[in-house]
């Protein structure tokens, strides 16, 4: 499984350890990723995902799951939390 935020795709950077005498070596930087069960109100149901903290926190910041999906474009998401967006928006449009 890659290292990789399902709904922002933040991942694995790249750099370098340097020491006192300016001697590269090569380090990685991973994201906080953490399994999170993030809960639907539209829908009423929750979803699995492992997503890095710091999205966690712009999901909080744009009203949960609903608004955060609300507010990014399909092109941005996965294809699995695609079909959860347009459920959303069929519910959205129905009720």
């Amino acid at each position: 499984m890659a290292r990789r935020c399902q709904l922002t795709g933040k991942g694995v950077l790249v750099g370098h350890n340097v020491s006192h005498a300016n001697n590269r070596t090569k380090r990685r930087f991973l994201p906080n990723l953490q399994y999170k069960r993030l809960y639907s109100e539209a829908l009423g149901e929750t979803v699995r995902l492992r997503i890095a903290v710091s999205t966690l926190r712009t999901i909080e910041k744009r009203g949960g799951l609903d608004g955060y999906l609300k507010s990014v474009s399909e092109a941005e998401l996965p294809e699995e939390l695609i079909s959860l967006k347009r459920r959303l928006e069929a519910r959205a449009s129905a009720g």
